[in-house]
């Protein structure tokens, strides 16, 4: 299975990307549809505050507003599902866009607890070819489920990949200098 092809996330997507809550708010609304209020007590933030994030994926096509309901006292509800837009970006190279991928992850882990976590870790010293291929069999694994459909009442399963040069790779080290 060949990975799916990313197109450049535009400077107003990538922008709307470059930031945790938006991150947060884009995962929460991909496993049900939710309105603002939910959106804003799931985040344990201000409705006011949220709807303008919500707005914000709205406008760039990250959420999109579904069907307007009555509430429980007759109030106006809009829900809001996650397009899953973002995955299909290419935001790889983007300092703004990863920094907010690291603070929402760390959130979330904060909420959810790290005993409900499975780690793995690993440092090897490999070829450029192989660092490559280890890269590129990552996404496809990644790729391969995010291309699945949903499946209703199933388990919602998190995501955080994150490769990095280890400490054997002099190229990334920086110089102290000789006292």
């Amino acid at each position: 299975m060949s990975a799916p092809r990313r197109r450049p996330a535009t400077e107003a997507e990538a922008a709307t990307l470059a930031s945790a809550v938006r991150l947060r708010i884009i995962r929460l609304t991909l496993a049900e549809p939710l309105t603002n209020a939910q959106i804003a007590a799931r985040l344990h933030r201000d409705p006011a505050t949220t709807l303008h994030h919500v707005r914000r994926l709205v406008r760039h096509g990250f959420l999109e507003a579904l069907p307007v309901r009555r509430g429980s006292r007759g109030s106006r509800e809009i829900p809001y599902r996650g397009t899953r837009l973002s995955w299909s970006l290419d935001g790889a190279h983007d300092p703004s866009l990863a920094e907010a991928m690291l603070e929402a992850y760390l959130d979330e882990v904060t909420e959810v607890g790290v005993g409900a976590l499975e780690q793995s870790r690993l440092a090897v010293q490999l070829s450029p070819d192989d660092a490559a291929a280890l890269r590129a069999e990552l996404c496809a694994v990644l790729d391969a489920y995010a291309g699945r459909p949903d499946v209703p009442g199933g388990e919602a399963v998190a995501v955080y990949l994150s490769v990095y040069p280890g400490e054997g790779d002099a190229r990334n080290q920086t110089r102290r200098p000789e006292r």
